[in-house]
């Protein structure tokens, strides 16, 4: 540590010398919080950042001058050379004058306050991050939800930790802190903050890639990108470890259902101080909403500050995005949809593009890239194609199913190159990236982009195979017998499409998918050959692809002893067939030795002997006179 990171650390007392809460799971740039930082953050603002965050996140608010209050001395080393000032202490430890424009508390406030000080509680630490606002500051504050997703299909009970970090438990019983939006939005108006906007947080609190506006999730349940978005955030939760149940699946229920905002696993709430100092004074604030007995009254006052001073204008709720996604690989960046005038568009990021040449002479090129740049204009409206594909199975609608596979084939076919084939954002227009809205089809996003043209086939039947293997490995019920393999039932939903797929265009296609899906997830070569060799080995008794829900698990058991009753019943009916024909076998054995020792078999032997030495004979007499016939070598010179 230099003299210099020294005297940017503070140490007012309540240090914890021996502990770091820096998150051991670190998103690309930040991810989605650190872009709404950067939003909501003006250039030349004072910030104050309460509680551990991604280092990424300071280098996001380059453009401000950022406080940093954290409870952990060798966190407060790894920021210092990022920060303006480091506290390491417990909220108590801030100087009563200091006054910030924009406070993040965007790890939630437990994780601010040290146990080696007085503690507060959470209101406690509400009253003392509200006290070092300023008046029309702007406070950004996660509140972790104790009936979100990520506790419904959690393996194990929230409240059964017992590791070092589990110094408060976040129960409902806790009248201290807020148990939904509701009682949330109360706390802050009684301490004079206006909550303007609110994000759900999927798929964890602590690592959320998906910040959607929960207004948005209310109104907009059949939005295609709303569904892409939380499945594809939900997903990588259970790639990590084992679940209850999908949460993917889950997340999507809710959506369609407009229960995703009050199922999200945590909310991030943007609030405004009101410009009255007496309206946000906690003293005259609700008493419920108040802080513990015995918190210091000094340290809560906003009044103990003085006068303001003129502060840079934070900006407003109409400047905000509606959604915030992180998608692919590390680095890809994050997506932002905006809500204009005219319908929700791409908010245009930095250029990124992905691909090209190899780097090494041995390297090989991906077969994907990410042109960030192609994300301007509209966002397709519509549902998604692999939603309505999956209803139309679990309903056994097999018309809607006809018209939407032929509906998608011929839009496929009708995007091809001068040689026929799919280029760009065509070539990875699967089901789960393709919208509907009427009898109209359109790419939900276009930055993906295959590297290579593809035959429209290949295109197609990777498509059908993805939904074919999600069809059966997750155990969805659809119309057609349940003896087919997931080859099978591509070259099935191919001929209800109106194409006539065989089984190498399949295996074409399940290659294709292993190397886009390499591109898409960072996985080198050796992580593209491990997952080529899994995709070839699905089978429809098998658990979805990287997934450990216990209760896909258990669909898959159950499918499991289906196929070994049934072929036991099959090696059963086999077994006793072979019994069957052994015993006539011996029978008509037992009958040939029955009948070579009667007197008509020995009589009828004689009998037949003089014929079979004559048919010899004239056989031989045959073979010696076409001998002689025959024309001799020199006689054809």
């Amino acid at each position: 540590m230099t003299t210099e990171t020294a005297l940017r650390i503070a140490l007012p007392g309540g240090e914890m010398l021996a502990w770091s809460d820096l998150p051991a799971e670190r998103l690309a740039e930040g991810g989605p919080l650190a872009a709404l930082a950067a939003h909501v953050v003006p250039a030349g603002a004072r910030v104050l950042l309460a509680g551990p965050h991604d280092p990424a996140l300071l280098d996001r608010l380059a453009h401000a001058e950022v406080t940093c209050l954290l409870r952990s001395h060798p966190d407060g080393v790894a920021l210092a050379e990022r920060a303006a000032q480091v506290v390491v202490a417990g909220p108590a430890g801030l100087p009563a004058g200091e006054r910030f424009d924009v406070v993040i508390a965007g790890a939630g406030l437990d994780a601010v306050e040290s146990v080696e000080g007085t503690r507060l509680g959470w209101a406690g630490v509400l009253d003392r991050l509200t006290a070092a606002l300023r008046p029309g500051g702007v406070l950004l504050l996660r509140l972790d939800n104790p009936l979100g997703l990520h506790r419904l299909v959690a393996a194990s009970p929230w409240y059964a930790g017992r590791d070092d970090s589990a110094w408060v438990i976040g129960g409902v019983l806790d009248a201290d802190r807020p148990a939904n939006l509701e009682q949330l939005r109360g706390r802050l108006s009684a301490r004079g903050l206006r909550a303007d906007a609110c994000f759900a947080a999927y798929p964890h609190p602590t690592a959320p890639t998906a910040l959607v506006d929960t207004g948005a999730l209310a109104r907009r349940t059949t939005s295609g990108f709303l569904d892409a978005a939380l499945h594809g955030a939900c997903s990588r939760v259970v790639a990590r470890g084992t679940v209850l149940q999908d949460p993917a699946r889950l997340a999507v229920d809710a959506l369609h259902a407009g229960r995703a905002g009050e199922l999200a696993p945590a909310w991030l709430v943007l609030a405004h101080k009101s410009d009255d100092p007496a309206a946000a004074d906690p003293a005259t604030a609700d008493p419920a909403a108040a802080g513990p007995a015995g918190a210091d009254p000094a340290a809560v006052d906003p009044a103990a500050a003085g006068p303001a001073t003129a502060a840079p204008a934070a900006r407003g709720r109409a400047d905000l995005p509606v959604a915030l996604v992180q998608t692919g690989p590390p680095g890809a960046g994050v997506v932002e949809v905006v809500d204009g005038p005219d319908g929700w568009r791409w908010r245009a990021a930095r250029a990124e593009t992905r691909g090209g040449p190899a780097a090494a002479p041995f390297a090989s090129r991906l077969a994907a890239y990410r042109d960030a740049g192609a994300l301007t204009g509209p966002v397709p409206d519509g549902r998604l194609l692999r939603t309505l594909l999956l209803d139309g199975c679990l309903r056994r609608d097999t018309d809607a199913l006809r018209r939407l596979l032929r509906g998608y084939a011929r839009w496929l076919a009708g995007q091809v190159d001068a040689d026929g084939r799919l280029a760009g954002p065509f070539g990875l227009a699967s089901v789960d990236n393709v919208v509907v809205a009427g009898d109209a089809y359109a790419v939900l996003d276009p930055s993906w982009r295959a590297a290579e043209p593809l035959a429209v086939d290949v295109v197609l039947a990777r498509s059908l195979w993805r939904f074919a293997a999600e069809l059966l490995t997750g155990g969805y019920a659809h119309p057609w017998t349940s003896t087919l393999d997931v080859a099978g039932l591509t070259v099935v939903l191919g001929g209800v499409a109106g194409h006539d797929l065989d089984r190498p265009t399949v295996a074409a296609a399940v290659e294709a998918e292993a190397a886009i899906a390499a591109a898409l997830h960072g996985l080198d070569a050796d992580g593209r050959v491990a997952l080529a060799t899994e995709l070839r080995a699905v089978e429809p008794t098998d658990p979805p692809i990287g997934s450990r829900s216990y209760q896909q698990l258990r669909e898959a058991w159950l499918r499991q002893r289906e196929e070994l009753t049934r072929l036991a019943a099959l090696l059963k009916w086999t077994e006793e067939l072979l019994t069957s024909r052994e015993r006539a076998l011996r029978r008509a054995d037992a009958t040939i030795h029955l009948l070579s020792g009667s007197l008509s078999y020995r009589v009828g032997r004689l009998a037949i002997a003089p014929a079979r030495i004559a048919k010899r004979g004239a056989r031989a007499a045959k073979r010696r006179a076409r001998q002689a016939l025959a024309p001799k070598p020199e006689e054809t010179h």
